[in-house]
């Protein structure tokens, strides 16, 4: 009889099949793509290819197998003493395992019993999250690894939330940060999110064991962890079947007493499963073809006049809009017309991108037309001027809006939503009235849709046309993009169809837009002109979800996703006088112009901020990452005004301690953090009358924050208090 152990996580399936000698016979690790029955039959049957039919004691474990232990009439055993199984065979010296799994960390302390620490809020800091990242960078995790092995750098980068990491990776992409350097600081992010978010005040010490999937697959993930908790090669344990561990422990948690057979089992895994529904479902996008096909043509109406670039003669106006993780171009004529059109992902690299563009419009560009203007904005509006020369940058907003009102001169909102951001612009008397973008989330943007329809092995544009006719949409409401993975999984497990969470992910895109972005509490505050932009309404299910809650007809330009551009390139045409001489470089200098990226620490202060120093052809530089004129070797302004934030620093914190003679009552010691900065003058006044001596902790430095990071009791304290 063979002991199979089974385990199924969020986001693969572990097998492990033992003698009796505890030997491992048959072992395999697999994504399933949430198509947990149908991996786990393949496995079953190639395990069944190699050991033939035999009797099976099977065990299951893992966060994913609950249910599936039910139908299938397999016992089921939790996956710490499954862990704690295989440890005490393989492993009895651990005093501590740290876990990582595809949405899941846990620490386990082996010593004075067995008590464990896992994340519940929060997936942050796990392989999905590792995933994510990857993704960012134009890798996998594996690719991830490999760059991290040549690391020079390491950057502060949030590991609590996915989107937030997003947040600090983008700008350091756009403003040219090495890859290696990006890899190496994402692992460390992940290492710092475990220890200060898990160990809760418990410190991890003795002998640390590595667990887990991306733990045993990603040398340089571990290495980040034995560098950060300074262990040796004693007290780093890596046992060599460290990912399938969570199954070998079910596998030795056997019940003689249930016993089937490989075939049985593969019998059983072949057959229909059916699970209960137990997460609330929507209304259908379109509930016939007929509506389909009435809003197609609705929408097609909405087009940009074009020209033809080869034939055209006079002025022309180019746009650059540099975003977050796309750049687009577009060049007009003097009536507005669009003579050329460019969209790309700027894979990491937004001035090689946009240089790309310029050279294919330089290529195509007749003797008969001339670029007068050029305007740059997004993300990347600065470098991009600067390092090319064009005539202006522009504000975004102003961009969106001139491109609006082209199609709609009386718009009053304009709904933007893009890979990474989300804007909501209202228009009042032809000015723009208010802007508001999301802050701390963007679960509701194009890039959370591309990440998921990736983790399905979906294209964006297959996954966007499933959504079309889905029956029964799962209802995600207005979710972190974490939180919406656990119900997508749980959607998954009652046999939701991809259809079915394609759309339900559309409809969260627009209520998170709506609900938590622009916080209106009905959809009709909006106003009644409204033109939506940017690529992920070129999603016809998010356009359509959009028409459902808000209850109206948007309008959605051809060009929804070059809007930025359009609106930069129609700003540079409007202030061009006769006259005007462009400075943007010509086609030979940009064909002679070379770059190059490097990065330094800034010693003007403690703050010590990490420069991105661009130098061009020419001796031209920009440096970004500043925040004072110093890095910019400016400087500092000659005045003769009080500095008030030196004058009250001091004053807050200049009292003298009584000696240790006078304190009669001993030492007491205060952290210099949070309202310690408003209220020390208070405490340290009524301690030292009380007869203390009081301490102040030194300035806060990251330096401070890594010392005591396992000492942190809870996982949810802001920064400044850590």
């Amino acid at each position: 009889m063979k002991r199979v152990g089974i385990d199924i996580g969020s986001t693969t399936v572990k097998i492990a099949v033992l003698d009796d000698n505890n030997n491992i016979l048959f072992s395999a690790y697999e994504r399933h793509y949430a198509n947990i029955q149908e991996t786990l039959r393949a496995i079953m049957e190639r395990a069944y290819n190699e050991l033939g039919d035999c009797d099976i004691a099977p065990m299951i474990t893992g966060s994913g197998g609950l249910s599936i232990s039910k139908h299938l009439d397999i016992p089921f055993v939790q996956e710490v003493v499954s862990v704690a199984t295989s440890l005490k065979s393989y492993a009895p010296q651990t005093d501590v395992a740290i876990e990582l799994g595809g949405e899941d960390a846990k620490i386990i302390y082996f010593t004075d019993g067995i008590e464990q620490r896992m994340n519940g809020i929060c997936a942050g800091g796990t392989g999905s999250f590792i995933d994510q990242m990857a993704t960012l960078l134009k890798t996998d995790a594996a690719g991830l690894n490999t760059y991290a092995k040549d690391y020079q750098a390491l950057y502060p980068i949030a590991a609590r939330c996915g989107v937030f990491a997003k947040t600090d990776i983008q700008p350091l992409i756009n403003e040219g940060a090495s890859k290696p350097d990006l890899a190496a600081s994402i692992f460390q992010a992940v290492v710092n999110q475990t220890i200060s978010g898990l160990a809760c005040g418990k410190p991890i010490r003795g002998h640390v064991a590595f667990l887990g999937g991306p733990l045993h697959f990603l040398t340089e993930l571990k290495a980040a962890f034995i560098r950060t908790l300074k262990l040796d090669d004693e007290h780093a344990i890596t046992p060599e079947n460290s990912h399938l561990f969570a199954a070998i422990g079910s596998a030795l948690n056997y019940k003689e007493d249930v016993i089937t057979s490989l075939s049985a089992l593969i019998q059983k895994l072949s057959g229909t499963i059916h699970m209960e529904f137990e997460v609330a479902r929507m209304d259908p996008l379109f509930a016939s073809k007929e509506e389909y096909e009435e809003f197609s043509e609705r929408q097609s109406q909405y087009n940009v006049m074009t020209g033809d670039l080869e034939t055209y003669e006079g002025n022309c106006y180019l746009g650059i809009d540099a975003g977050s993780t796309t750049t687009k171009a577009a060049l007009v004529g003097e009536d507005g017309a669009l003579l050329y059109s460019f969209y790309s992902n700027n894979n990491g690299s937004p001035l090689k991108t946009t240089i790309r563009a310029i050279q294919d419009i330089y290529k195509k560009l007749p003797d008969t037309a001339k670029i007068v203007r050029s305007c740059s904005t997004g993300y990347g509006e600065a470098l991009i001027k600067a390092a090319l020369l064009l005539d202006e940058g522009e504000v975004e907003t102003v961009s969106h809006y001139y491109a609006a009102a082209f199609f709609d001169p009386d718009v009053d909102c304009i709904l933007d939503i893009g890979g990474q951001d989300m804007k909501c612009i209202k228009i009042k008397n032809q000015t723009v009235d208010s802007v508001q973008l999301n802050e701390a989330c963007s679960s509701g943007c194009g890039s959370f849709i591309e990440t998921f329809a990736k983790s399905l092995n979906y294209s964006v544009q297959d996954f966007a046309k499933a959504a079309l006719f889905a029956k029964n949409p799962i209802d995600l409401g207005t979710r972190c993009t974490v939180f919406m993975n656990s119900k997508v999984k749980q959607a998954q497990k009652e046999g939701a169809e991809v259809a079915d969470i394609s759309a339900g992910l559309a409809y969260s895109v627009i209520k998170n837009a709506l609900f938590k972005v622009i916080k209106v509490s009905d959809a009709s505050e909006l106003g009644k002109h409204i033109v939506v932009q940017g690529g992920t309404f070129y999603n016809n299910a998010v356009l359509r979800s959009f028409e459902k809650i808000a209850n109206c007809e948007a309008i959605r330009p051809d060009i929804a996703g070059i809007m930025g551009a359009f609106g930069a390139a129609l700003i540079a045409r409007d202030r061009y006088e006769e006259g005007d001489q462009t400075t943007m470089l010509s086609k030979e200098a940009m064909e002679a112009l070379t770059y190059e990226t490097k990065m330094a620490r800034c010693k003007g202060c403690t703050n010590n901020c990490l420069l991105t120093i661009n130098r061009f052809t020419g001796g031209r530089q920009f440096i970004t990452g500043n925040r004072c004129e110093r890095g910019l070797g400016l400087k500092k302004n000659q005045h003769n005004m009080p500095n008030l934030f030196e004058y009250k620093f001091n004053r807050l914190f200049s009292y003298e301690p009584l000696t240790e003679s006078e304190a009669y009552r001993g030492i007491i010691g205060i952290p210099r953090v949070l309202n310690m900065y408003e209220n020390y003058p208070f405490w340290f006044t009524f301690l030292t009358k009380l007869g203390y001596r009081v301490l102040l902790s030194p300035k806060s430095s990251r330096d401070i924050y890594t010392l005591g990071i396992e000492s942190i009791p809870s996982e949810s304290e802001c920064y400044p208090a850590k």
